[in-house]
């Protein structure tokens, strides 16, 4: 599998990662079957994709033990990342949003972040942390200048509890403060061939800086996969909902552009959502692309996709189809 640097860092990772919120479970999510989810960590490890994305706030700390628990006897052949600055332990810093009786706030203060640091390395059952996003960015009234969060940072780094430095949810503006500060390797945001947000401005300026772009959500939580139906019901409180592309309305054009794609289906010996995650890490060298699972199916499924070589006329056409149902859901 091909492997990309992990920005200007010493970590070199398969293009494909494997992303661990939906394994916290909650009502985001729905139960979770642990001892499944720790199998699903070993398989993705075994086929080579050993970039094992988590955060604090996934199932309030029981992603982070599960992935704690699957990587106890197999530490060293991961890469290991998560994330600080969402806590529920006070009322520092700004409201974020409220979730299974859990009140979150945004907190990047230097105190905040160490302290999200000590409780992840013993969730995690580990000494040291790959790669450390800081979550969401700071604001008002609970704002911490990015010079400062970025400092204690750097401080854990020559630690050595962390090895690199990440960000997620960021805008431009973000970007340029935290390189002013210190060594920025990784962003993490949402991309999908539907959700090109990151193409105007984030994306060239990770190219030009040699960031790497991690981008989750690229097969839109399933509904790119061809097995979603239109008019398929999202459940109150679930990950899905007020989603944009999963308004009933997008749902059918998401249907629509999928349809029109069966032959490339049978041209790569593939699956839909294979060539969307495919389509996804060919737009750019710079791209690690992040793919859900909690179960070993989703993990086999996601895998397929890397070792496909989408030709460049397929690449457009998916592409031109794509910028159709924008189009159309825009009006």
């Amino acid at each position: 599998m091909e492997l990309r640097r992990i920005g200007n860092s010493d970590l070199n990772a398969p293009i494909l990662s494997m992303g661990a919120w939906a394994i916290g479970g909650g009502t985001w999510w729905g139960e979770n079957d642990d001892d499944i989810s720790i199998k699903a960590i070993h398989k993705s490890l075994e086929y080579g994709v050993n970039w094992i994305d988590t955060a604090p706030v996934y199932g309030f700390g029981h992603s982070e033990e599960v992935v704690g628990k699957a990587l106890k006897d197999r530490r060293n052949k991961a890469i290991l990342s998560t994330k600080c600055g969402l806590q529920w332990y006070n009322k520092n810093g700004s409201k974020h949003f409220s979730k299974d009786g859990y009140h979150v706030y945004r907190d990047l203060s230097p105190k905040g972040i160490r302290r999200d640091l000590e409780y992840s390395l013993k969730r995690l059952n580990t000494d040291y942390i790959d790669v450390y996003y800081t979550h969401w960015q700071s604001v008002e009234p609970g704002f911490t200048p990015i010079e400062e969060t970025m400092n204690e940072l750097m401080k854990m780094k020559k630690e050595g509890k962390i090895r690199a430095i990440g960000a997620s949810n960021v805008s431009l503006n973000n970007l340029k403060e935290y390189i002013q500060y210190g060594q920025l390797d990784v962003i993490q945001e949402k991309y999908s061939i539907l959700d090109r947000r990151i193409e105007k401005e984030l994306l060239p300026f990770c190219e030009s800086n040699n960031i790497t772009l991690q981008t989750y959500s690229p097969i839109e939580q399933g509904l790119l996969t061809g097995k979603i139906k239109a008019g398929y019901q999202v459940k109150p409180g679930e990950v899905r909902e007020n989603k944009t592309w999963w308004l009933p309305e997008n749902q059918k054009l998401a249907v629509d552009m999928l349809s029109k794609w069966k032959d490339l289906t049978e041209k790569y010996n593939c699956t839909l959502g294979n060539l969307v995650i495919q389509w996804t890490a060919s737009q750019s060298t710079s791209i690690n692309v992040l793919c859900g699972a909690r179960k070993l199916d989703h993990v086999e499924e996601n895998v397929k996709a890397a070792d496909i070589q989408l030709e460049a006329t397929d690449i457009q056409r998916m592409t031109n189809d794509a910028n159709e149902a924008i189009a159309k859901s825009q009006k």
